[in-house]
């Protein structure tokens, strides 16, 4: 199920990008990157539709992935 982010309050959605742009896996490279910066960097991404908020019903988690996985999801 996708959640437009509009729905969620400011520190709910917040407190999803943070969890996303600080998990293992998340790289930047070899240039450091403030959580600031990363914050802003995906708060566009929800804007502009390039990543959408998933929600999985069955684990009960939310997490950001681009519109094409979503696209894969729903269909």
């Amino acid at each position: 199920m996708l959640i437009p982010f509009e729905q969620l309050s400011p520190d709910a959605l917040r407190g999803l990008i943070e969890d996303f742009v600080t998990r293992n896996g998340t790289d930047y490279g070899d240039i450091e990157v403030s959580l600031e910066t990363r914050i802003a960097q995906v708060m566009r991404q929800l804007k502009s539709g390039d990543v959408v908020i998933a929600y999985n019903r069955d684990e009960e988690y939310c997490n950001i992935i681009t519109r094409e996985d979503a696209r894969t999801l729903i269909e």
